[in-house]
């Protein structure tokens, strides 16, 4: 059914992208914050051979060991200069996460999925951040979703973003990028690869 919410689709993809994109060290710290299961980081952990110290954040009751609630709360009250790494694997767009990190001065590697939904619906505040006024949004939304990634790809260049690795299959983006990275001229995106999975 289209617009169904799937816990990990396209499983590979995200796996070999977060393997490939790892910071080199001995042990890396990692901050989950849409953890679900895990299968994600247990298989990047076995793709990488790295060793991943996790800490998860999620919602739900019967994901093991976790921080249960509010991710945007918890991420408000950690140093997240404690942390190599940070996932926000999300079902549709983590503005508001990705604002604590980017304004936050974090330095690590920022793995994001971004998903619009059937109707394409975005954050009206990113939109408002990069010059679009509420009342045109308010006046004609779609004509926003239509180019929701673009929209995004330029909120990330606008917050200081130089680079993205990304895979993409219609509506649904996985991206990381380092914050270590310094700002370029010109923004970069790079196509990390094909799909693995075919839907």
């Amino acid at each position: 059914m289209a617009g169904t919410k799937t816990d990990n689709s396209y499983l590979d993809d995200k796996v070999f992208l977060r393997a490939g994109h790892l910071p080199s060290k001995d042990k890396i710290f990692l901050l989950d914050c849409y953890a679900g299961k895990g299968r994600i980081w247990k298989k990047v952990a076995v793709v990488s051979k790295a060793r991943i110290m996790r800490l998860a954040i999620d919602f739900k009751d019967d994901v093991g060991f976790h921080l249960p609630g509010d991710n945007l709360a918890w991420m408000q009250s950690f140093d997240l200069s404690r942390f190599d790494v940070i996932d926000l694997d999300a079902y549709g767009v983590p503005y508001k996460q990705l604002k604590i990190i980017l304004e936050s001065g974090y330095r690590g590697v920022v793995f994001v999925t971004f998903i619009q939904s059937v109707f394409g619906v975005l954050p009206h505040e990113m939109l408002m951040d990069i010059g679009i006024s509420q009342d045109m949004i308010e006046k004609c939304p779609t004509l926003f979703y239509r180019s929701g990634w673009l929209y995004f790809k330029n909120w990330l260049a606008m917050n200081g973003v130089p680079k993205i690795y990304h895979r993409s299959a219609g509506r649904k983006h996985y991206l990381c990028f380092s914050c270590a990275e310094e700002s370029a001229s010109d923004y970069d995106i790079q196509q990390a690869g094909t799909f693995a999975n075919p839907s």
